[in-house]
């Protein structure tokens, strides 16, 4: 790769990325940047040259790196990205900052973005992917962000800029979203601190928070997606035409669908990423050839395959 511009963060070549992903699979980035600040991120993508791919990560919880590896630098926002700033009922956030934490000192704040609490993530992710649950959606409490473009500006993105929709964004090619503020209502602190409680324990109860996952492996069936708009339909979930293709539990190496929540993958033991995007592939196809329905992937997949 052609020589990178000097940083005052962390520039570690052929940095291998299993270790930053929930599922804990992955070959190594050509580069992986940790910036020290908004002005070393900015400077780097200034004059990085304009060939070189960029790829942001952020916590890597919805994320498969194929065993191959990513050829790219990889953009991973740390320390001094992930403050949290609460001022009346809006809400400052840095891209690194975990979407529980924000939840949290919203809540503190008596401010009601209790759905964000059991989001997996930060909240570069969850505004670039719409993530939501509960009948709300990061689209509905947006109001604007921050982003590094791929010649070092800074520029700032409404709603229209973003264009929101089920899972997905427009956010420019190569950006890197630095920041977000969002807007949610009143609320009392108690309540908002219980009602997380109950949220927490549904989710213990339903989902397989204590192995290695990625959160929810495909979309729900178009049509069926839970948007929180009043005409939604949700009575045919993703999860359910993988029970009723049978493949609840199904396996690939060590790759298996949760027996807990069907459209859950998780990482049994020892798979590598061609396990999971095998398995996924599989099941995709089963589905279709059981349902007529074509499942959309909701974990991002990204790099080569293992190279032979």
């Amino acid at each position: 790769m052609t020589d990178l511009p000097a940083v005052r963060g962390r520039l570690t070549p052929n940095r291998d990325l299993s270790d930053l992903t929930w599922l804990r699979v992955g070959g190594p980035a050509d580069y992986l940047f940790q910036p020290a600040d908004l002005e070393d991120l900015q400077s780097f993508l200034r004059d990085l040259p304009a060939d070189v791919y960029v790829f942001p990560m952020g916590v890597g919880s919805n994320l498969i790196v194929r065993d191959g590896g990513l050829r790219a630098v990889v953009i991973r926002l740390g320390r001094g990205f992930n403050t949290i700033e609460v001022e009346g009922n809006t809400v400052t956030a840095g891209a690194a900052a975990l979407d529980a934490h924000v939840a949290r000192k919203s809540a503190e704040a008596g401010v009601d973005l209790t759905f964000l609490r059991t989001i997996p993530g930060s909240i570069g992710g969850a505004v670039r992917m719409n993530a939501g649950c509960y009948g709300f959606y990061v689209a509905d409490v947006f109001v604007s962000a921050q982003v590094v473009l791929r010649d070092g500006s800074l520029k700032t993105l409404t709603a229209d800029d973003l264009n929101f929709q089920y899972r997905q964004t427009d956010l420019p090619e190569g950006a890197v979203l630095v920041s977000a503020t969002l807007r949610g209502p009143e609320g009392d602190p108690d309540a908002l601190a219980t009602r997380m409680e109950e949220q927490l324990r549904k989710r213990d109860e339903s989902q397989p928070t204590k192995e290695r996952s990625a959160g929810s492996t495909f979309r729900n069936p178009a049509g069926f997606s839970s948007t929180g708009k009043a005409d939604d339909v949700m009575d045919l979930k993703a999860w359910k035409v993988i029970d009723n293709a049978g493949l609840r539990g199904a396996t690939l190496g060590g790759a298996q669908m949760s027996v807990k929540h069907s459209n859950f993958m998780i990482n049994a033991g020892g798979a590598t990423a061609a396990d999971l995007e095998g398995l996924g592939e599989n099941v995709r196809k089963k589905v279709y050839a059981d349902s007529g329905i074509w499942l959309e992937w909701e974990i991002m997949r990204v790099g080569d395959p293992e190279r032979s």
